[in-house]
């Protein structure tokens, strides 16, 4: 309730949000590089608030002197490519060293219009934040964040072998957590570990669950989404899709599927085939070819089918065509895959992670498995897989799961997280209580 004397400040929608996008691009191919479930988010989430009337401009950095100052990604969405560094993709502990370049590249866009061209600004990852805070300042408009990914949470559950995250990064989130009007958390969980880790303030916390895409997205024949795969009728189909990096963890399915044609009944080992979609990312950029020489070292080889990074059409086919998808992560802010496999009718055995048991209804749409042993995750994927009438059950709870989710209620619940964020602004900026 407001003071006595005070008066409630009331927001309309944007007119046109600045969306900034520092080290990755909607405009890239997800499951490649740095580019995943964040350019799936700020692509769906900008066409949907376009669809509305609401003018986007996305902020990325260039990384190529081919790629034009401004394109198109649909009709009301921009991407402004930003000089800032060599033209050519850097490492994300590369980046902060451009921001200051990035920074003034935005800064210089504004510059072109009449004050107040934009009337809110949304930063995706903490490298964007430290972007948007000084814009914020600048422009005299309300920053929303949004983390993807947290470090703190991240190095507390790290995968053997993987870098802890730098202090610069934790300092970073640190500052833009502080600065930010209102902060967008992808679930509870990532909003208590806001307050709880990060010490934000409560009250500019908003959990926004991301979306699917549910017109491609669909349930569909098994059978023709093998035959165009090129993958037998009859397979027992365990599929990851995802960028090939420690904490995604595509190892743990390897490990799992060893064990399962070690344990399960004869004759698995001619059915099985363990399909791998993705391409090495962060920290598996250092060892591009481990996950291969793991299937040799495992023996798997002969089941095991590596596929580029796809295009969204194409891993619909991939979701229908697999029996079980595994998620096996260290740390996921929400998971879209896991999502977009359920949408497909698909079940789901996904680690009891992050925001995973809210992509995954644990025992209705697919299974949370609470460790990443080898023993555990063959269980909980025989257990699937190799069940028909257990695998029907979930396959059809995912879809109804999935269905829960999409793009369009996301974008709604954001536009109120702007309206809230447009207030508390107002407020801090005029001495008014909201």
């Amino acid at each position: 309730m407001s003071p006595r004397g005070s008066r409630r400040i009331t927001t309309l929608w944007p007119r046109r949000v600045a969306v900034l996008s520092v080290h990755t691009s909607p405009l890239e191919q997800p499951g490649t590089g740095d580019a995943g479930g964040m350019n799936v988010y700020i692509t769906h989430t900008a066409v949907e608030m376009a669809r509305r009337g609401i003018s986007v401009e996305v902020f990325t950095r260039a990384t190529s002197s081919e790629q034009p100052p401004v394109a198109e990604l649909a009709p009301g969405v921009l991407v402004r490519h930003i000089p800032a560094g060599p033209f050519e993709p850097l490492a994300r502990d590369e980046l902060p060293a451009q921001l200051c370049a990035f920074t003034s590249g935005v800064l210089r866009a504004e510059a072109f219009h009449e004050p107040g061209y934009y009337d809110l600004i949304h930063s995706h990852y903490w490298l964007s934040g430290q972007v948007g805070w000084l814009a914020r300042d600048r422009w005299g408009v309300p920053l929303v964040h949004t983390a993807h990914t947290l470090a703190k949470v991240k190095n507390a559950a790290l995968a053997d072998g993987d870098k802890p995250e730098p202090r610069t990064r934790v300092i970073g989130e640190e500052q833009v957590v502080a600065e930010a009007d209102c902060l967008v958390a992808n679930t509870p969980v990532e909003a208590r570990q806001l307050v709880n880790l990060y010490s934000a303030e409560p009250r500019t916390v908003h959990t926004v669950s991301p979306g699917v895409d549910l017109n491609r997205f669909t349930p569909g024949s098994q059978a023709a989404a093998r035959d165009k795969l090129g993958l037998p009728r009859d397979a027992v189909v365990l599929a990851f899709a995802g960028r090939i990096q420690p904490l995604k963890a595509p190892d743990v399915l390897l490990h799992a599927a060893a064990r399962m044609l070690a344990t399960a009944q004869p004759g698995l080992g001619d059915r099985l085939v363990v399909l791998v979609v993705g391409g090495p990312s962060g920290t598996g950029l250092e060892q591009p070819q481990a996950l291969r020489e793991l299937a040799v070292t495992l023996g798997i080889e002969q089941q095991t089918r590596f596929l580029p990074p796809q295009p969204g059409e194409v891993l619909a086919e991939v979701y229908r065509a697999a029996d079980v998808v595994a998620v096996p992560s260290y740390n996921e802010s929400f998971g879209l895959v896991a999502l977009e496999a359920q949408a497909c009718g698909t079940p789901v055995v996904a680690a009891e992670v992050g925001g995973l048991p809210v992509a995954v209804a644990h025992g209705a749409s697919g299974l949370l498995v609470p460790s990443h042993t080898a023993e555990d995750w063959s269980a909980a994927l025989a257990t699937v897989a190799l069940r028909p009438e257990r695998r029907a059950e979930l396959a059809a709870n995912a879809v109804r799961h999935a269905h829960r989710f999409s793009w369009s209620r996301t974008t709604d619940a954001l536009l109120k997280t702007y309206a809230a964020a447009s207030n508390s602004f107002s407020a801090l900026r005029s001495g008014v209580a909201v």
